[in-house]
């Protein structure tokens, strides 16, 4: 629950024990690891022994026994149970997770033609002011009209330049160029509409746009 709340993780399998995970693991490669210690079958700790080339991990447990052990597998945190969702954003903050790369902005077409029903509208880029995700679908809100796309939000994160069309939300990416105002958690556009600026995102947007 912790993971969807925080909308900036792909969830890529859950495991009842550490041999069901080794099994995921030798046909795919994952960036974070969270992980019990007390498991059935093989301990949490055996279970990074045989490792060759592990994630990062993230240890959650009930047992503080094992704190200082864990940091010889150079674990990122140790989360004691019960935690908060507060600490465990911190653990995940201390992750070095790879940034997705975006395409430039000369790669980013000038316009393009989206599909709707059985037509293809033609959609300039640079009137796109924001777009949010609703279930399955994207919006894409423009001046005096609003889109609805087949294609999810992270396709979205792809496909525009990532210097000008920001992650702001789990739910709303914006064009950076129309945001007139930033106060607390929410971003004000020149037309006046709202945008929620998420705690996950905000201290990066703060970070590379706010002087």
């Amino acid at each position: 629950q912790f993971i969807a709340d925080l909308g900036t993780l792909d969830l890529r399998g859950t495991f009842p024990d550490a041999l069901s995970a080794l099994d995921f693991l030798r046909s795919e490669t994952v960036d974070l690891l969270f992980l019990d210690i007390h498991l059935p079958k093989l301990s949490g700790m055996d279970f990074l022994r045989s490792l060759d080339h592990a994630p990062h991990v993230i240890l959650t447990t009930a047992f503080p026994d094992f704190a200082l052990e864990s940091y010889d597998f150079n674990v990122v945190d140790y989360l004691l149970k019960p935690f908060s969702f507060d600490r465990f954003v911190r653990a995940v903050g201390r992750v070095p997770l790879p940034t997705p790369k975006l395409v430039s902005e000369k790669d980013t077409p000038a316009e393009f033609f989206l599909k709707i029903g059985y037509e293809h509208v033609r959609v300039a880029t640079a009137d796109i002011r924001f777009i949010r995700s609703d279930s399955d679908y994207t919006e894409l809100h423009l001046a005096e009209r609003k889109l609805l796309a087949s294609e999810p939000l992270k396709h979205w994160l792809t496909a525009l330049d990532g210097d000008q069309f920001v992650r702001v939300h789990k739910s709303y990416i914006v064009h950076r160029a129309y945001v007139e105002r930033v106060a607390g958690n929410l971003l004000t556009l020149d037309d006046g509409r709202q945008i929620p600026l998420g705690r996950a995102y905000k201290e990066e947007f703060m970070r590379r746009f706010v002087v």
